[in-house]
């Protein structure tokens, strides 16, 4: 051994990885997927293996988001990415930044090349799709009669909507004659106006199984329907081109069998929400009336008709007796000024003054009461009126007024 160069296991290894991450920067390889292992954090881990190698590969979460199908062991598979070494393991594995089922390369190139065909003569337009009806009596289906689908289509439309009749259109889904059947299923149902919807597709499988949905004649089929179509191809991340002509498209065939029950089911849920807030609506209003006519209930009324007349009476009373009090009081004022007036006019009466001694005396010549002692002169007779019976007199003397 020559000890002349001694390299450490860090060494030996850095040097390792730049030898093979720099000769392996961008490789394609393809091999069978097995030991795959998704990861709690996102990531996948696998072995790529052929019948005379193996080895370790991972696909970080990152790019998970550019993969259209489910990795599965057994699967073949053609990814592209770079070489790695793990130090601290000394094991190397392939990054993995792209993935594809081994040979879909240029089946899915001749699909693009395909949709753009039929897209450019109009079989995708969104103006050509049709509503689905809101409650459809008659389903077709068009599929396998022993695959899985159908039985999750029936379970689903026997639950969900059991009035509704379906039409089984047997049709193989994977094959060769499997495209050339289906179209000719779905021209039946046109033909024969079997249904008023059709659920068309199949479960989950790989892109070639899916091939037949893609193929030319089921996609004009599907286009030229009269009948509103369902397109139920494989799982949610599957597509096939019948999905771009049908009037709707559903992630699987159990969803498909969802919308065509779903407007019955809303509808009903509907109905009871509608019956429960009329109930509702009606308990309220009910309870407000009654709050609103209590206070015309007889003994409410009696009680609001006396809380407002008592008060009016009340005023009445006392109206009553201020008008009476206020008369009484006017009329002894009138009386007292009465009796004053009776008073003076009694005081001021000439019998009254006759009365008390005093006499009228009247010169009988010219008929005038004496006041002064000018008014008569010596020799004028003279006619003195006491309080009873006449005296007559004759004017000897006028003497001048006294001084008092």
């Amino acid at each position: 051994m020559d000890g002349s160069q001694k390299l450490s296991v860090s060494e030996l290894t850095e040097r390792i990885r730049q030898n093979l991450e720099g000769a392996f920067t961008r490789i394609t390889v393809e091999g069978e997927l097995s030991n795959f292992r998704p990861s709690s954090t996102g990531h996948f881990y696998f072995t790529l293996k052929d019948a005379g190698a193996s080895i370790s590969a991972v696909m970080f979460k990152n790019r998970l988001r550019y993969l259209s199908f489910e990795p599965k062991d057994g699967m073949l598979l053609r990814v592209r990415g770079s070489v790695s070494v793990y130090a601290q393991r000394g094991t190397y594995q392939i990054i993995c930044e792209e993935m594809e089922e081994a040979g879909t390369g240029d089946l899915l190139a001749l699909l693009e090349k395909r949709k753009r065909q039929l897209a450019a003569e109009g079989l995708f337009d969104e103006e050509k799709r049709r509503p689905i009806p809101r409650f459809p009596e008659t389903v077709g289906v068009v599929s396998s009669p022993t695959g899985a689908a159908v039985r999750d289509i029936l379970n689903i439309l026997a639950r969900r909507a059991g009035g509704i009749r379906v039409i089984i259109l047997p049709a193989p889904v994977q094959g060769n004659e499997a495209a050339g059947i289906i179209a000719r299923r779905i021209e039946q149902a046109n033909q024969w106006h079997l249904a008023e919807v059709l659920i068309v597709g199949r479960g989950g499988g790989s892109l070639e199984d899916l091939l037949p949905f893609s193929e030319e004649v089921v996609v004009r089929a599907v286009a030229a329907s009269e009948i509103p179509i369902i397109s139920a191809v494989g799982h949610e991340i599957d597509w096939a081109l019948s999905d771009y002509a049908a009037d709707l498209r559903a992630p699987t065939p159990s969803a498909a069998a969802e919308l065509v029950s779903a407007h019955r089911q809303e509808t009903l849920e509907w109905v009871r929400e509608q019956v429960e807030f009329f109930h509702r609506t009606m308990v309220s209003r009910i309870d407000r009336g009654r709050l609103l006519s209590r206070p015309f209930r007889m003994e409410d009324l009696e009680y609001r008709f006396r809380s407002i007349l008592q008060p009016r009476l009340v005023r009445f009373d006392d109206a009553k007796e201020k008008l009476l009090q206020c008369l009484s009081e006017r009329i002894s004022l009138l009386r007292r000024r009465l009796e004053l007036a009776l008073t003076g006019l009694e005081a001021g009466s000439p019998r009254a003054i006759l009365e008390r001694g005093f006499s009228v005396v009247i010169n009988e010549e010219t008929g005038k009461i004496l006041r002064f002692p000018e008014d008569t002169k010596p020799g004028d007779r003279l006619g003195i009126r006491p309080l009873r019976g006449i005296i007559t007199a004759r004017t000897e003397k006028v003497l001048p007024t006294a001084e008092p």
